[in-house]
């Protein structure tokens, strides 16, 4: 079960990332990903981009350095997952590479520097990313988890969380990139 849900979740992962389409991850696919997060940061924001920027290098090093099996520079959809399972999410490696990503993408996305993410804001990121406003807002409602119309930093570092870790098929943070469903 565990493998499941979270093979699932790996798999929709990839192919969000897998920028051009061809079924491997390369690092023009990473640096790719990381240009449409940095489209979300107020122009000047430099901070919190090269924040993105250096965690999603990291984030590549680790998939080449730990999931490229083959040695191609290339990380298949398998090879994405089973990397994503044992390394990425683990302890020592998912501050670093994912939340260190979502710190500067919550920073960047608060445009009001209230806090917390509003409505607005939230749909604004999912909208930048591809993701239509119909599941984001679905996806909001879900993340704000005290119902209180914003979702603060904790709620979101839960949610994502929630995305990466849990092995809960119902967890409210696999809705970040729409419902999760059958591996691709």
């Amino acid at each position: 079960m565990t493998y499941a849900v979270k093979g699932q979740k790996f798999s929709t992962l990839f192919t969000w990332f897998d920028q051009d389409g061809d079924g491997q991850l390369t690092h023009d696919d990473m640096r790719g990903t990381a240009a449409a997060f940095a489209e979300v940061a107020a122009w000047g924001d430099e901070a919190d981009l090269a924040a993105m920027r250096d965690a999603f290098g990291r984030w590549w090093r680790l998939l080449l350095t730990h999931g490229d099996a083959d040695g191609d520079g290339r990380v298949s959809r398998q090879e994405f997952i089973t990397v994503m399972e044992r390394e990425v999410t683990s302890p020592e490696h998912f501050e670093g590479a994912v939340m260190a990503i979502i710190d500067a993408l919550m920073n960047a996305l608060d445009t009001d520097r209230d806090g917390v993410l509003s409505r607005d804001e939230y749909v604004r990121m999912y909208d930048a990313l591809g993701i239509p406003p119909q599941r984001s807002g679905e996806a909001f409602t879900r993340l704000d988890l005290d119902g209180n119309g914003v979702i603060s930093r904790d709620e979101f570092r839960s949610a994502v969380s929630d995305f990466y870790l849990s092995t809960d098929p119902d967890a409210p943070g696999n809705h970040l990139l729409g419902p999760v469903g059958p591996p691709a």
